[in-house]
């Protein structure tokens, strides 16, 4: 089965890169739940964070916060909610671990099953916005 992020990671696909490092790539959705979604997801391809290596989950969650901070910066978000799912009957859309960070706005609630599709040029706005925030 093809993957979609396999399919960023090797250029296949194009993808809103907002930070990289040699374990783990983040970028933005393109079907976002709000303003500044972003997945971070592990290189190394594994379907459910069941398969991963300990070490590597807590690698993948330990740049979270990072990428979390940024994202609220960047977006101008109030908060962030965290999200990850194993499997189909958990939603899981994409079968390779991702780790959700959905940005939340004070002014607009808190639903979990909108969905938009911006323009790529609003997504690289947004970002380069959140790029800038990284430290």
């Amino acid at each position: 089965m093809a993957c979609i992020f396999c399919d960023i990671l090797s250029g296949k696909r194009e993808g809103h890169i907002l930070y990289e490092d040699d374990r783990h790539l983040v970028f933005l959705d393109k079907y976002p739940i709000d303003d500044g979604h972003t997945l971070v997801i592990p290189k190394k391809h594994y379907e459910r964070i069941t398969d991963m290596d300990p070490e590597d989950v807590g690698k993948i969650f330990t740049l979270v916060p990072k990428i979390a901070k940024a994202v609220l910066l960047g977006s101008g978000a109030d908060a962030f909610s965290l999200a990850q799912n194993n499997g189909k009957a958990a939603k899981q859309i994409i079968p390779h671990v991702h780790i959700h960070i959905i940005p939340r706005y004070n002014d607009k609630g808190t639903v979990w099953t909108k969905r938009q599709i911006p323009t790529d040029d609003v997504l690289s706005e947004l970002a380069e916005k959140i790029k800038s925030a990284i430290t």
